[in-house]
């Protein structure tokens, strides 16, 4: 298995670095930045070199996901990033939640660059947004609902998107797409666990039963209703090792094995699918 620690040394790929390089030469041709993060985890899911790479730009900030997130704490990160001088939003890009009013935050992002197009004669200059955000935040799912049409690829995995490339949404609007850029390494390696959970680093490189653990033991901390309703367990359960309410979890659904023993590694692929599926609820495993 490959541990989820500072010292992993795959989260950083080749096209990754590639990636960040072609960050920094298109900024010039774009007048913001739009960054997705996760709703379940906004800092995590955001990549600390995006703030310095592209401070020179105004930036939109999309919580993502926000159907599957504790709609409250949502609203205190909203609070929490305008607070730190970005406009934010809460939306699902999947369904198109929350996008009808991007617009209106696109013209308070950016007052000054359409009032000075005005000014040049050129009212109805494009805007140019470059998007930005790690892997499996749901970029290409935003720009193909912001477009009307599926122009780019998608999927519930990192790593689809790998080039760069524009995408007119015919409403004055130009988006960049890039693909998605995590960082070097971890300062904590509880980041790596939540990236884990949602989905943000390919499961092929991890061992799920040690990831469903670790979630686990974040459920068991903060939503211990959670997992009590959803896999029929009791609140004595809650006691136990991690592990063991993994095992519980597959008694629960009848995941057995030849001889009788639970298969823990179904039952931890259930309970990540379920989790990312929002079958546990609306959680937020951060705050401001």
């Amino acid at each position: 298995m490959a541990d989820i620690s500072k010292d992993t040394v795959q989260w950083f790929p080749g096209h990754m670095a590639k990636t960040r390089r072609k960050i920094k030469e298109n900024l010039p041709l774009v007048d913001a930045v739009v960054e997705l993060v996760d709703a379940r985890i906004p800092i995590s899911s955001r990549n600390p070199e995006l703030d310095e790479l592209t401070s020179s730009k105004p930036r939109i900030i999309l919580l993502n996901k926000c159907d599957v997130a504790d709609a409250n704490a949502t609203a205190q990160w909203i609070r929490h990033f305008e607070e730190m001088g970005a406009h934010a939003m809460a939306v699902d890009c999947k369904t198109g939640k929350g996008l009808g009013k991007f617009d209106e935050v696109v013209k308070a992002a950016l007052a000054d660059k359409i009032a000075a197009n005005i000014e040049k004669g050129m009212p109805g200059k494009a805007l140019r947004f470059m998007v930005v955000g790690i892997p499996n935040t749901g970029k290409s799912t935003f720009i193909n609902k912001m477009s009307g049409r599926n122009r780019l690829k998608t999927a519930d995995k990192p790593g689809v998107t790998r080039t760069s490339q524009w995408v007119a949404c015919g409403n004055g609007i130009e988006l960049l797409d890039t693909p998605g850029v995590l960082w070097p390494k971890f300062d904590d390696p509880a980041v790596g666990d939540k990236l884990a959970f949602i989905g943000s680093v390919k499961d092929e490189i991890l061992d799920a039963e040690t990831i469903a653990v670790r979630l686990i033991d974040v459920l068991k901390r903060d939503y211990s209703d959670r997992l009590i309703e959803r896999y029929k367990i009791s609140n004595e359960d809650m006691e136990l090792e991690s592990y063991e309410i993994l095992e519980k979890i597959g008694i629960a659904r009848g995941m057995k094995i030849r001889g009788g023993e639970v298969d823990t590694e179904r039952a931890a692929v259930t309970l990540l699918d379920e989790y990312r599926g929002g079958k546990l609820g609306r959680l937020t495993f951060e705050r401001p």
